[in-house]
């Protein structure tokens, strides 16, 4: 089994395009024991339903390669910043993680292990061949157990923080394409972007943060539609952005 903290899709080069998925596995090491039902697993507390299938589809086109988390977000949340109490989760969306409940070693041992090896490879691969766009790649569950009259009602939620262009693009594309589109919704990127903070706004790559909604994410047909209009959507906001790969 490879317990790298990642997996890589196609192959990177510069210039290119390069999808992130920080939740795309809901694995878990076979020494970690979270104290949950494996029930669980299955729900999006554990991981972004969805992206691993839509990734593997996109990177079919060679343009497009993919570096995708390789454990579940309960075990570390990659999209969270290391001194983040969020990123060994205490609880998600009101289902209390026992096994996450870490002495300060223990905690830094599991960051060490999984967080900062995926940041740490990701810089390298990110300087190595230097993409001229990012797809950050989520889904979001349509109803919270915690919020259950919280409504949202959105295909697709396009995140950004300080760097807009390319987000700016991306909105009217996809509702051209016939999606319902969220803009920072169903959370904004000025709250939550640790990972595109880090890799792309800090060092100037474009990028767009999307999340697709996991029960039209979650079967073959949702998937093609989104992976289709995605990789459209990329090669889009390249060319008006003067990104050509």
């Amino acid at each position: 089994m490879n317990d790298a903290p990642f997996e890589i899709l196609g192959t990177p080069r510069e210039g290119g395009f390069l999808i992130i998925g920080d939740h795309a596995s809901n694995r878990i090491p076979d020494d970690v024991n979270l104290g949950i039902d494996s029930a669980f697993l299955g729900a999006h507390i554990a991981w972004d339903i969805g992206v691993a299938e839509v990734a593997r589809l996109i990177t079919q086109d060679t343009a497009f390669a993919a570096y995708l988390g390789g454990y579940s977000r309960l075990v570390v949340d990659l999209n969270r910043d290391a001194h983040d109490p969020a990123a060994i989760p205490s609880q998600s969306d009101g289902l209390i993680i026992p096994g996450n409940d870490l002495s300060l070693t223990e905690r830094e041992t599991r960051l060490q292990r999984f967080h900062r090896p995926y940041h740490d490879h990701l810089q390298h691969l990110l300087r190595q061949h230097r993409p001229s766009l990012i797809l950050s790649l989520h889904s979001f569950t349509p109803a919270l157990e915690t919020k259950p009259d919280e409504a949202r009602p959105w295909d697709v939620g396009v995140l950004y923080n300080d760097q807009e262009a390319a987000s700016k693009l991306a909105i009217p594309f996809l509702e051209e394409a016939g999606y319902l589109v969220g803009d920072q919704l169903p959370y904004s990127g000025k709250i939550l972007n640790a990972t595109m903070n880090r890799h792309a706004e800090a060092d100037h790559i474009p990028y767009i943060g999307i999340e697709m909604r996991q029960d039209l994410a979650g079967n073959s047909s949702g998937q093609a539609r989104y992976a289709r209009i995605l990789s459209n959507m990329c090669h889009f906001v390249s060319e008006h952005l003067g990104l050509l790969p």
